[in-house]
């Protein structure tokens, strides 16, 4: 529980004290989700802001052993303590294959500039081999059901604030993707429409993660604790044939 708040208060203080703004204190009577946004805007979301973001921190929380959980898991089953191995799933969860694909996904939405030019620049990316962000997936083969949720969250914030372009620019994008790719949305593509539109940072879209992520990395940790087995793979040597001559570095 330490952790769950402790990387939400974090995250929003960074924002204010690189941004020269007085730290907001939480408010007890507040949840999760909307002290994150009370502390990181200094105002109190509305019903539609709270709703939103809570349900995305919910459908962030926990997703099997994805890359960061298996990374805590491993620190966790050495016996190192809990900081630690979320500190692992920390740093697994920075990297741009696993974490920071929202944040490619708005950069792509905001220079695509409106959902009449979606497509034409989604085309061109496509002649310019440039990754589309935000959709396939290794476990989900159709469509991810995250996704679905979060299409309709980002289409209700973007009305309530005023960013309805960019829910019909992701609109546009995918339904062109998904006819001549056959690829579908996954989790990334729709949050990153509705994290820009509650006011949040872009480059906070990848530490928002690992808040809602929290609350999943400390559930595996402690459940390998009470079940503990070394997690060590074996592999399989499969350079060179035995029996080389070996040769002196001088005569090398």
């Amino acid at each position: 529980m330490k952790l769950m708040a402790q990387t939400a208060t974090i995250v929003t203080t960074f924002d204010r004290l690189r941004n020269g703004k007085a730290v907001v204190e939480g408010d007890p009577k507040l949840g999760l989700a909307a002290n994150f946004l009370y502390t990181l805007n200094g105002k109190r979301p509305d019903d539609v802001m709270e709703k939103a973001f809570d349900i995305a921190l919910t459908l962030h929380a926990d997703h099997e052993l994805n890359a960061s959980t298996f990374a805590a898991r491993v620190t966790a089953a050495t016996l190192s303590d809990i900081y630690s191995a979320a500190t692992s799933a920390i740093g697994a969860l920075k990297g741009p294959l696993h974490g920071g694909a929202n944040e490619e996904v708005i950069k792509m939405l905001l220079e695509a500039g409106s959902a009449e030019k979606a497509i034409e620049h989604v085309k061109y990316m496509l002649a310019n081999k440039i990754k589309i962000p935000g959709f396939g997936h290794r476990v989900y083969h159709t469509v991810d059901p995250r996704a679905t949720h979060l299409a309709a969250l980002s289409e209700e914030v973007g009305r309530s604030t005023g960013h309805l372009d960019l829910y019909l620019t992701s609109k546009q994008i995918e339904q062109y993707i998904k006819e001549t790719k056959n690829l579908n949305a996954n989790v990334d593509f729709y949050s990153a429409s509705m994290y820009y539109s509650l006011g949040i940072p872009i480059d906070l879209f990848t530490p928002i993660f690992a808040v809602s992520r929290m609350s999943g990395w400390t559930a595996h940790i402690l459940e390998q604790y009470t079940n503990n087995r070394l997690i060590r793979p074996r592999a399989d040597y499969t350079g060179l044939a035995v029996g080389q001559a070996w040769v002196d570095i001088a005569n090398r």
